[in-house]
């Protein structure tokens, strides 16, 4: 396979259950490419049919339609998961083990010889937060910890592709830390990540790219930044005598009179600077200039609530 060619090929991907009356579409003809060395999120609210497609890729749920490759063949095939670290939306596992056997459990399904485990393994306790904690039973192992566990032993075998579907579920801010560590070493050498996750902070800080998905539906697909740049806000606050002499840049944004003073909002900002030479140009006194931006997390609600508008008017 070339460089560049996708490590993920999903195309017009639709998925239904039940039958009948009661058969439900839960992905609706989505398409996407995952590139070498790429990590991207992808985010959704419940039920917008993120686990779905993360269990089509892995094989466990067939498509209604359409196609899903992964390094080239078929999803679900023995040789493209040996490829893959995995780790599922809930995690279950048998409570009488001890952490360090589960890793060894894992590894060993990977192929990894004794001597790699034991040189492995201690790294991913430390790694994670659980050092310490390798003789532990897993029942006595918390959410968070188990968690933790989970991404260890999806990462043990150093794959070249990782699936994370809720990615940080129950960690707390000090293991979103961890975990924020350990992927991105991840990324410094050049693994694929693709993952699904609520934590928009999360998407925002490691991803390069992110999809968007509502009701089964790719709502936007775009890298982090280009997303981002449109989203900063500049505020002018002005005072003009004549308000026929504002101009052009300025009546093209929104513009509220308060009174005494206009309040100008711009998301460009080569308008923003030309806004304020041309506002001192025509003699109006600038009072305040201030600027912010918008988070990924806003962007989302924004784009969501713009779509159940488009449901409400069909």
């Amino acid at each position: 396979m070339e460089t560049r060619d996708p490590i993920v090929d999903v195309k017009n991907l639709v998925v239904e259950y039940g039958k009948g009356a009661t058969r439900v579409r839960a992905v609706n003809g989505i398409s996407f490419q995952i590139f070498p060395g790429e990590c991207v999120g992808f985010v959704g609210a419940n039920g917008a049919g993120k686990s779905t497609t993360i269990k089509t890729l892995m094989g466990f749920i067939f498509p209604t339609s359409g196609s899903v490759r992964i390094f080239g063949a078929e999803a679900g095939t023995v040789e493209s998961r040996r490829r893959i670290g995995y780790l599922p939306e809930v995690a279950l596992y048998y409570p009488f083990m001890k952490g360090r056997e589960l890793l060894e459990l894992y590894g060993g399904l990977h192929g990894l010889s004794g001597a790699e485990l034991r040189q492995r393994i201690p790294e991913l306790f430390e790694e994670l937060g659980l050092k310490g904690k390798e003789e532990v039973l897993l029942r006595n192992y918390s959410k968070g910890m188990q968690q933790r566990l989970g991404i260890a032993q999806a990462i043990i075998a150093d794959p070249e592709l990782l699936i994370f579907d809720e990615l940080s579920s129950g960690l707390d801010p000090v293991g979103r830390y961890d975990l924020r560590r350990v992927l991105q070493k991840l990324k410094e050498r050049g693994r694929t990540i693709f993952f699904s996750s609520h934590e928009l902070t999360e998407v925002e800080n490691l991803c390069d790219r992110v999809i968007i998905i509502h009701k089964g539906h790719i709502i936007t697909q775009a890298p982090v930044q280009e997303l981002l740049k449109p989203l900063n806000i500049f505020e002018i606050i002005f005072s003009i005598a004549d308000p026929s002499k504002l101009p052009e840049v300025v009546k093209k944004h929104t513009v509220e009179n308060t009174g005494e003073t206009y309040r100008v909002t711009i998301r460009d900002v080569a308008d923003y600077a030309r806004a304020v030479t041309e506002l001192v140009a025509v003699g109006a006194q600038i009072l305040s200039t201030t600027s912010k931006s918008q988070s990924l997390e806003d962007f989302f609600i924004s784009l969501i609530q713009e779509a159940r508008r488009e449901e409400e008017r069909k």
